[in-house]
């Protein structure tokens, strides 16, 4: 009984710290969405106002009316999801490759992988931008969705450890019955990983839709502004207007949330499997 009622009394201690914690961390986006309804006179009151009082989406209307909401909204699902599907696709074969197939090397190149995790991106910025540059890619979205059609070291080392958890002789067997490689990683790979595939894809995801460094160096059409630009440059426009910057930024996180929201299961099932295993 006394260990029974320490155990329970662990778990009411440890859910009251993550409450506590959720807590913290959902008040600024409380108080973003609170702000982005209240009217002018409504958001420097002295006590804070948590919940508005009118009502308005006045902010709201300005921002779709006075911006190019819809072409922010394409040019970022179109970039997010060229990279999350380059990266799936060449994070996958890279991993396949690199736990499944037996080659001379391959453990040495993993480990070189790897080790170009401790490379920063601002020591590899100058050089990429010249390589851009000279195949006359800047402006355009190629040097931010290209460069993810050939991996990402962090994304393969996740799927090689839950690869590594696969059976050897279920492959074995594709094999000697006279499966080609690309067909068991295909036919039988592939539905085996999908949590792993869709912990990276949600990674990535989220990744590329707060990306702001990398369009704001390769883009110089406003036309072309993802959200993470667009907002930046509403900010600008709007800067002492906090409704309607509020408003903005409500409607770029909100999809990011609805999508976790859906998918947190399998996205904490995919970090499970492919952190902790192999």
């Amino acid at each position: 009984m006394r260990k029974k009622t320490r155990n329970l009394l662990y778990q009411i201690f440890g859910y009251a710290i993550l409450s506590t914690i959720g807590i913290l961390f959902f008040f600024p986006l409380l108080w973003m969405v609170s702000t982005s309804l209240k009217i002018d006179q409504q958001m420097f009151v002295y006590p804070p106002q948590w919940i508005p009082n009118p009502i308005t989406l006045n902010h709201y209307e300005i921002v779709l009316t006075t911006t190019p909401f819809l072409k922010y909204f394409y040019n970022t699902v179109y970039y997010v999801t060229a990279c999350v599907i380059g990266i799936v696709i060449s994070c996958s074969l890279v991993g396949y490759s690199l736990s499944c197939i037996r080659w001379p090397g391959r453990e040495i190149l993993f480990y070189i992988t790897i080790a170009t995790l401790m490379i920063p991106f601002i020591l590899t910025l100058i050089p990429l931008f010249m390589i851009f540059k000279t195949l006359g890619w800047i402006g355009t979205y190629k040097p931010l969705i290209i460069p993810a059609y050939f991996g990402a070291p962090f994304y393969i080392f996740l799927l090689r450890q839950f690869l590594r958890t696969l059976p050897k002789d279920l492959l074995d067997a594709a094999r000697i019955d006279g499966c080609s490689e690309f067909r068991i990683y295909w036919n039988m790979v592939i539905p085996l990983i999908k949590p792993a595939l869709a912990a990276i894809a949600l990674f990535e995801f989220v990744h590329r839709w707060n990306d702001f460094l990398g369009p704001l160096i390769y883009l110089r059409d406003e036309t072309k502004y993802p959200f993470s630009l667009a907002l930046q440059y509403f900010q600008g426009i709007h800067e002492v207007e906090w409704g309607n910057l509020m408003a903005f930024s409500t409607l770029v996180v909100l999809p990011v949330l609805i999508i976790f929201f859906f998918t947190q299961k399998t996205f904490i099932q995919g970090v499970k499997l492919s952190g902790i295993k192999g």
